[in-house]
């Protein structure tokens, strides 16, 4: 016999509500990128120059087994693992930090001179993870906060919001972040009785400006670190993709001021999501750094996944540690499209008034400045209307600046794509000119 329970509407609305639910979830920050990718399909024959997303021409299943097979060869010849002991690496959890932190220490020496001990290593979902452990093991209390440049990218701002972790924003230029206004804020924050316990920053070619730090400024930005005592945190996905490379702040790092944040989603495979964390730093009475973050991992995710690991450890292995080698491809394609796109943008509007915008050497990334209102309204039209999508800044702002700006991203498109999708926005551009 059956019994049916009936439930009532108005008993069971009074149980969940937005109001008793995490205040991140109506943040405009997380509600933003929600309606890109609505947007996203609802046009989908819209050419979108909103996705900071990798190059998928040289996509291959292939090459996964291949990344596999490679990795499973190191275990036997390397490790000297029996095919039980292979076995187990692939299907078991794994240890908590990762299985392959001394591959990752090895990429970081050959691709970036950083000298990091595979103990220091802390491999993690996506670099997303590895952001909420670090600020999720600073923030002790209600003092605490963190500062960033404004704009900064989304991810951030999340992992911020999800560990209740004030973000104050740092004035950013064409030269990126301001070392200058880091000391100001640090100033500011110290009369508040507030305490800065690190600085975000990305030095090469920033999600979403495109811009970069030339050598002075990071030396300066380390040195303002070190006379202030607080962490800086490196996030250097796009690090690769340029024609000027130059050193990170964790290789010119002397005082163990930089906790680096790495990913593998645009030098390895985005859909392995694997990510990690460099954290070195000495905590007084609990070893490294990187061993408290572990402790987080083993509550939050348990580990990274070891096929995933394997995948991204083959890439690797099959390219001597170098991804910058083993991307040199990609490399040519991303400046290429660079380069069409700032020369379509001069081609089209170039002679319009009141519109400008940067010229980054590297990255997915241009930041164009109008003489009108860039909002989410504007991006519904532009899809509907024009069939090309961007990026608006002021979600990179927290919604409260950036609102005549947008972001354009050259990394996923053909030159033929570039074409069109900046002559849809020239259309676009020109039609709200006075």
């Amino acid at each position: 016999m059956e019994i049916l329970v009936f439930m009532d509407p108005d008993v069971l609305s009074t149980q969940l509500s937005m109001e008793t639910l995490h205040g991140s979830l109506t943040d405009p920050a997380i509600s933003s990128m929600n309606l890109l990718n609505e947007l996203i399909d609802e046009y989908p024959l819209a050419i979108s120059m909103a996705a900071g997303r990798p190059y998928e021409e040289f996509f291959d299943v292939r090459l996964i087994h291949d990344y596999i097979e490679a990795y499973c060869d190191h275990l036997r010849r390397d490790r000297k693992l029996n095919e039980a002991g292979v076995t187990r690496t692939l299907f078991q959890y794994g240890t908590t930090k990762g299985v392959i932190t001394d591959l990752i220490a090895r990429n970081l020496a050959e691709d970036e001179n950083i000298d990091a001990a595979p103990e220091s290593v802390v491999v993690t979902v996506g670099a997303q993870e590895a952001m909420f452990l670090v600020l999720r093991t600073l923030r002790a209390n209600e003092r605490d906060v963190l500062l960033a440049p404004a704009p900064t990218y989304v991810g951030l701002t999340g992992a911020a919001l999800l560990t209740d972790t004030p973000v104050w924003p740092v004035r950013s230029t064409e030269n990126g972040i301001d070392p200058d206004d880091v000391v100001l804020q640090l100033k500011r924050a110290d009369e508040q009785g507030m305490r800065v316990r690190a600085c975000y920053v990305t030095p090469n070619f920033a999600n979403p400006t495109g811009t970069s730090m030339d050598l002075p400024a990071r030396h300066r930005l380390l040195e303002v670190a070190e006379a202030h005592d607080i962490l800086l945190l490196e996030d250097n996905a796009y690090g690769l993709f340029g024609s000027d490379r130059l050193p990170t702040l964790k290789a010119l790092d002397q005082s163990a001021n930089v906790v680096y944040l790495g990913s593998f989603a645009k030098t390895g495979m985005p859909g392995a999501r694997v990510g990690y964390v460099v954290a070195d730093q000495h905590v007084a009475g609990g070893g490294l750094l990187a061993d408290q973050l572990s402790k987080l991992k083993g509550m939050l995710t348990v580990n990274t996944s070891p096929i995933a690991q394997a995948v991204i450890a083959g890439k690797l292995l099959l390219n001597d540690f170098s991804l910058a080698r083993a991307n040199i491809r990609e490399i040519a394609i991303y400046q290429r499209n660079l380069h069409l796109t700032l020369g379509e943008l001069t081609r089209r509007l170039g002679a319009c008034p009141g519109v400008t915008w940067n010229t980054p050497t590297g990255g997915f990334f241009i930041t164009v400045t109008v003489p009108f209102v860039v909002d989410d309204e504007l991006l519904e039209h532009a899809a509907r209307d024009h069939g090309v999508l961007f990026t608006p800044m002021h979600h990179f702002y927290g919604g409260k600046d950036g609102f005549n700006q947008l972001r354009l991203s050259i990394s996923l498109l053909t030159p033929e794509l570039i074409e069109q999708g900046v002559s849809r926005l020239a259309e676009l551009v020109t039609a709200r000119l006075p």
